[in-house]
């Protein structure tokens, strides 16, 4: 079925190029390919593409400054990061250049068009979002949001998929190395200082008391729990 939705694949290794290319193709999507930074940029501006798959690191210009340069020109749609190592997720959220979502490399193809289609569904279709509620809290993951008696909380992209993770596993107990890996992705070297840093932050916006949490719950020696009665 033919979606009508753009895509622009931005990667200089070749063979990684064309087989995303491919791949998302015979998923019925359009795509319009670049491997150069200065080349994508130009890409992105005349073509206008639906999603924008971007490589961190490019000739002549990192995806960090094509995302900033296209985002001031006034490019609005989304734009997911490939990135080749899970500490540059740590950028991207620090520095919050207007990117929509990342994966990491290795990836695993299945899961790259899981993650098209998803954002194709809720994000560019406009379908009904998917929307999670606990205590006087609404969790919209898909605009990385979270509402407090309808006041909005801006969210990273690490703190909406942890919480989203959280909320889907509610009640249940949370290993450390599986939340790392939902997370941070397949190649994940993170450490567990850097896991527990980002649930002090997300702490921070949905407890009352981040000191003595009520929702996202220490288990000692595992991990977190979500409780929500």
């Amino acid at each position: 079925m033919q979606k009508e939705i753009k895509i622009a694949v931005i990667e200089d290794d070749e063979n990684l190029r064309f087989l995303v290319v491919h791949r998302l193709q015979a998923e019925g999507y359009k795509v319009v390919e670049a491997s150069d930074g200065q080349i994508a940029e130009e890409l992105i501006m005349i073509e206008q593409p639906d999603i924008v798959l971007l490589d961190w690191m490019l000739p002549t210009k990192q995806g960090s400054e094509i995302c900033q340069n296209v985002r001031k020109l006034g490019f609005d749609n989304l734009i997911i990061m490939v990135t080749a190592k899970s500490q540059d997720i740590d950028k991207i959220d620090a520095y919050s250049f207007g990117v929509s979502d990342y994966v990491t490399k290795p990836f695993n193809m299945d899961v790259l068009v899981a993650l098209i289609d998803n954002k194709v569904k809720f994000v560019i279709n406009n379908e009904k979002s998917e929307v999670y509620k606990f205590g006087n809290m609404e969790h919209h993951p898909n605009k990385h949001s979270l509402l407090r008696e309808n006041k909005k909380i801006e969210l990273t992209i690490l703190e909406n998929r942890i919480l989203l993770y959280f909320l889907k596993n509610a009640n249940q107990v949370i290993n450390r190395d599986e939340l790392m890996m939902v997370v941070w992705g397949y190649n994940s070297d993170v450490n567990t200082r850097t896991l527990d840093m980002h649930i002090v932050r997300l702490r921070k916006k949905i407890e009352s008391n981040p000191d003595r949490p009520h929702f996202m719950q220490t288990v000692r020696g595992v991990g977190y729990k979500f409780v929500i009665e």
